[in-house]
């Protein structure tokens, strides 16, 4: 299940179910748009993850993805951090759609 609010307005219109992903699936590049969270992540880092900028909307890119099970590295709100797979896999997103793309 997803918690997230109707962001409708700003993502493209397109088959959502095909294109969510979580942040621990993206290679090294890739732009994503946040949509929500599993619900099974704790509350507290629900919480504690919009502190640090990724909430429902928000644009986030993938800048290293070491291998091995290490952290990978995101930009959100123009600030780096490093998530693991536990807390990567619970972040639901969408690739972004550069405008004019066709769909």
């Amino acid at each position: 299940m997803v918690a997230s609010a109707d962001f409708s307005e700003i993502l493209p219109i397109m088959n959502a179910s095909a294109i969510t992903k979580t942040l621990w699936s993206l290679q090294a590049g890739d732009a994503v748009r946040v949509i929500g969270f599993d619900d099974s992540l704790p509350e507290r880092y629900r919480v504690r993850l919009e502190e640090f900028g990724f909430h429902p909307g928000e644009n986030v890119e993938c800048l290293m993805t070491p291998g091995l099970g290490a952290p990978k590295l995101y930009r959100v709100s123009n600030t780096v951090f490093s998530l693991d797979d536990d807390i990567a896999s619970c972040v639901l997103v969408q690739m972004a759609v550069s405008p004019g793309a066709a769909l």
